[in-house]
């Protein structure tokens, strides 16, 4: 059995995880009697704890809502992905958002053991934000992230398994340079030592990295910086379409509702230029859509059929009145049929 100590900090850390926990599976949960636990219970009570108990044969616990935040108890990994998350949204667009997480963020830095805060702040050092938008995901594994942000700023090599996205997995050896948050993804930029060349690896497709001992000295990286490369590597990667459209609307209010994977730049009073790439043209009618802004498409002539398409089943759509709707035809693409106008 744990010491008290432990034990009390374990209470509190299930509690805090889960809303209600029954009596006896609490104590299991412990490996305490319903004695035991119960003066845990009142321990917690003691120190500030709001502890509500349900009597009864389904009885049980759960912490109630204070009127002061008590201190939480968390794990080394909840600490890493917390910081991740405060990071992240650090640089999101969110209005008032930045500044609160960062204050956050320097508390809990501040408060985490050595061996925690050395991997925190070289994720903080060793990231590069890349714009587009929106703050990098941060479903990427928390140790993953800062091993490999470690590596960047201990100029250590690295091995690790690399899944690429046709699903073949290959083993790499790498000098890293720098992490990227751009369009809602990690980008590692590194030189691949076993291809003797720049790569842009994704950080969610990479397991298992382990240092290897050796220091390197960083090699030139061929563009301004490391967001920089990665954009450019992403913009080479062959695309069904290149959209391009003018929009009745300011650049920065087009940016808020569609910059995380569009780029837009002012093109007169009030209007602006909005270029991205798409693998479908449904999407990219959805994605102009979107914006909320009357504009003109200039490429592709394709997007423009398709939406005279839509523009014309929508108008059928709001001109039939309830309950009078009529299944059309749908041709083997997936779009409604029309009789041949020739």
């Amino acid at each position: 059995m744990a010491n008290t100590s432990n034990r009390t900090l374990r209470l509190l850390s299930l509690l805090q995880s889960h809303r209600y926990w029954p009596g006896a599976e609490l104590a299991e949960r412990l490996d305490v009697s319903q004695r035991t636990l119960r003066r845990d219970v009142d321990r917690l009570r003691e120190l500030g704890y709001p502890v509500e108990a349900r009597r009864g044969v389904d009885g049980g616990y759960q912490l109630a809502a204070g009127a002061a935040l008590p201190p939480l108890v968390i794990d080394d990994e909840e600490a890493v992905a917390l910081a991740v998350g405060l990071q992240a949204a650090a640089q999101g667009p969110v209005d008032g958002i930045a500044e609160p997480s960062l204050r956050v963020l320097a508390k809990i830095v501040q408060v985490m053991p050595g061996r925690l805060r050395r991997r925190v702040e070289a994720l903080r050092a060793m990231t590069v934000t890349g714009g587009w938008g929106g703050p990098a995901r941060t479903d990427v594994d928390p140790d993953v992230l800062t091993s490999v942000a470690l590596a960047c700023r201990d100029t250590e090599r690295l091995r690790f398994a690399y899944t690429a996205a046709d699903g073949r997995r290959t083993e790499r050896h790498v000098e890293p340079l720098r992490l990227v948050s751009l369009g809602r993804r990690w980008y590692l930029v590194a030189y691949d030592l076993d291809r003797a060349d720049w790569r842009n690896l994704r950080v969610d497709r990479i397991a298992d990295p382990a240092g290897t001992g050796a220091r390197f000295r960083p090699r030139e990286l061929p563009a301004a910086d490391a967001a920089e490369f990665v954009r450019a590597r992403l913009d080479a990667v062959p695309r069904s379409h290149r959209v391009e459209v003018l929009v009745d609307a300011p650049a920065a209010a087009v940016r808020e509702r569609i910059g995380r994977w569009a780029a837009a730049e002012e093109a007169g009073p009030g209007r602006c230029r909005v270029r991205f790439t798409s693998d479908s043209l449904d999407w990219a009618a959805l994605a102009v859509g979107a914006i909320g802004a009357d504009f003109r498409v200039v490429h592709p002539p394709e997007l423009v059929d398709l939406l005279r398409d839509w523009a014309d089943r929508f108008h059928r759509a709001s001109s039939v009145p309830p309950g009078r709707l009529t299944r059309a035809p749908v041709t083997s693409a997936g779009r409604t049929g029309r009789p041949d106008r020739r």
